[in-house]
């Protein structure tokens, strides 16, 4: 079992169909949705509400507001924030953790370098290569689940070319009219950061220690060839120096 799958409470998912997929959080009885931009509750007296402004995740809920009862995908860390936000707007949510398994992925391959006899082929070591060895046992969806998906920052950490194998496997399960929302820095980061949905304006960014070491900045020219398949695109950049983009399919 790969190292993203043990982050699935369903394996289920390859050869099913789409109606067939199962939620890794959910409601199991019936709950009153929630308007996606409704928010998720006042802090109480005395506690601080932190998050950051997000032009980015506005858009993106106003994108999906009338899905309903909608599959979403979350490529970055298990947020219960996160996660609760959405299952109270009667979205299934799936979480990958898909830059621990590329890092966990990356060191497996610089391990076993060392170990190969003398004189045997070598791999193939290119990013783009990396990127298809990894793709061949992970992140695998039937065609057309996810009516979103939350990318983050990820594409920020994998060379141009690995990023090029990447998104067409991403794009191919996001339904017609679904959504991605995906974050790039400006400039290359100085703290490797996780995402938490607070409410429908905010998110909170957790400094944690350094999965990947970032490999490329991304300009808008470079982001849009990336995502030329959906239909269409909408980036907003910020003072913080985070570009943020919302891509419909």
């Amino acid at each position: 079992m790969s190292f993203i799958n043990k982050h699935r409470t369903v394996n289920s998912l390859v050869n099913t169909t789409a109606a067939a997929v199962r939620s890794a959080y959910s409601h199991d009885r019936h709950v009153p949705p929630v308007p996606l931009h409704a928010p998720a509750g006042r802090p109480t007296a005395g506690e601080v509400s932190p998050g950051r402004f997000s032009n980015g995740l506005k858009e993106f809920l106003w994108q999906i507001e009338d899905i309903g009862k909608g599959n979403l995908l979350d490529l970055g860390a298990v947020s219960q924030a996160t996660v609760t936000y959405f299952i109270e707007r009667n979205f299934k949510v799936f979480t990958e953790d898909l830059l621990a398994a590329w890092g966990a992925f990356l060191e497996r391959e610089l391990q076993r370098a060392p170990s190969l006899p003398a004189g045997s082929e070598q791999p193939d070591n290119s990013p783009a290569a990396q990127a298809d060895r990894f793709l061949a046992s992970n992140l695998s969806y039937p065609a057309e689940s996810f009516d979103a998906v939350l990318l983050w920052d990820v594409l920020d950490y994998m060379d141009r070319d690995a990023a090029k194998q990447f998104l067409p496997r991403i794009t191919s399960f996001v339904r017609d009219g679904g959504a991605i929302l995906a974050i790039f820095h400006t400039r290359p980061p100085e703290q490797f950061r996780r995402y938490r949905v607070l409410d429908a304006h905010n998110l909170q960014l957790v400094p944690v220690p350094t999965l990947v070491q970032p490999k490329h900045v991304y300009q808008n020219r470079e982001i849009q060839q990336l995502f030329e398949k959906f239909r269409t695109s909408k980036t907003f950049v910020s003072r913080d120096q985070l570009r943020e983009g919302v891509f419909v399919k």
